[in-house]
């Protein structure tokens, strides 16, 4: 595969996503040829990451000084005091805004790495190195960051772009088929959002794409980051038309935080969930019809995720949900903003539905 370069171009910031093969081996050209510049380096690394990356990562970083700190990435550890340990490695070694912090890690770390590069006196070079699926096809693309609280997920943060951002696609290779599935949910949610023929690929093609079989694996990627370059640049900071990006998200959110961030159910299946609540209530409320909600919903069910997922909520689970659907942060109103589909290419961002209804729906589709 050869390196395939996405401008992205917004109203704060130019960059590039860079995405191929063996990219951490030449990542201080890459960093070069986007004239990137500093004298220290703080790298930010998801302890999970495999050491063989870690060291090759660390050896071609060329800077006065590199300091390296790692991280669990956990939602229960994206909060302010994660923050504060980035910040306080940041003064302890007099890091300056023009000096750089790259995230090396999945979502989660990208997430926090990004926001604590925005909040450091006020905004320094923050490069992006994204390890899962997940992050690749979304969470690193878009400049959205932030951190998690009691009262719901990713409701304190910034908009703020990275300088760059890198996907090397032989460290998925060492994710589990949990962390790939988790990736695909935003490959499906992207295809939804563009257009059939892209769906129709993703159909045809799933198990080869789960298996990260080229060249599946490799248009999967790009056509995602596409996607979301266009929508970005359109809208950079969610004033409208970004809101496509949340199909699945209101839904999923909810399920994560009333689970409390277990492990016993990921970003990715949360937004598989969700995608289902949101293209069966769009069916319920006719506004797509049967024969592509059997299309999307049969999709669905051929997706290898674990049997117990959809048991792990209960009738007695509906008020909890309800409260941090309520808290969403797209929520401009007392009734509860959903993102719909209407057809391929075709989304509704919003559809405002008294929480008492939603509480009926809930009610009806939870065990």
């Amino acid at each position: 595969m050869n390196t395939n370069k996405i401008s992205i171009k917004t109203s704060n910031k130019n960059y590039s996503i860079v995405i191929g093969r063996d990219l951490i081996v030449k990542i201080d050209k890459i960093l070069k040829a986007n004239r990137l510049k500093f004298d220290k380096c703080l790298i930010v690394t998801d302890k999970n990451i495999p050491h063989k990356f870690k060291r090759l990562l660390y050896k071609k970083l060329k800077a006065n000084k590199l300091v390296k700190i790692e991280i669990a990435a956990s939602e229960k550890n994206k909060n302010y005091r994660t923050i504060e340990k980035i910040h306080k490695v940041l003064f302890e070694n007099r890091f300056n805004r023009e000096d750089c912090v790259i995230s090396f890690g999945g979502g989660i770390i990208g997430d926090i790495v990004g926001f604590a590069s925005s909040t450091f006196k006020r905004g320094m070079k923050f490069v992006n190195i994204p390890t899962t699926l997940l992050a690749q096809v979304d969470s690193s693309i878009g400049g959205k960051t932030g951190v998690n609280n009691k009262f719901g997920k990713n409701l304190i943060g910034s908009f703020y772009q990275p300088d760059l951002v890198v996907s090397d696609m032989n460290i998925l290779a060492s994710l589990p088929e949990r962390e790939i599935i988790c990736g695909y949910a935003e490959i499906l949610k992207s295809s939804i959002i563009d257009n059939f023929n892209n769906f129709l690929y993703l159909d045809k093609n799933l198990e080869k794409i789960l298996k990260l079989k080229s060249p599946f694996i490799e248009r999967s990627i790009i056509k995602s980051c596409n996607l979301k370059k266009r929508v970005v640049e359109k809208d950079e900071k969610e004033k409208n038309y970004r809101k496509v990006l949340n199909l699945g998200h209101t839904f999923a959110h909810a399920y994560e935080s009333t689970l409390g961030f277990s492990k016993k159910l990921n970003h990715g299946e949360a937004v598989i969930l969700g995608i289902k609540n949101a293209v069966e209530f769009s069916f319920k409320r006719k506004i797509l019809t049967k024969q592509k909600f059997n299309i999307i919903l049969n999709h669905i069910n051929r997706i290898r995720m674990k049997p117990k997922i959809e048991k792990l909520f209960k009738k007695r689970h509906v008020s909890k949900i309800m409260n941090y659907m309520r808290s969403d942060k797209k929520n401009n109103s007392n009734d509860i903003n959903l993102i719909l589909v209407k057809d391929f290419g075709k989304i509704i961002i919003d559809f405002q539905i008294d929480p008492s209804n939603l509480k009926k729906y809930l009610s009806s589709s939870l065990n």
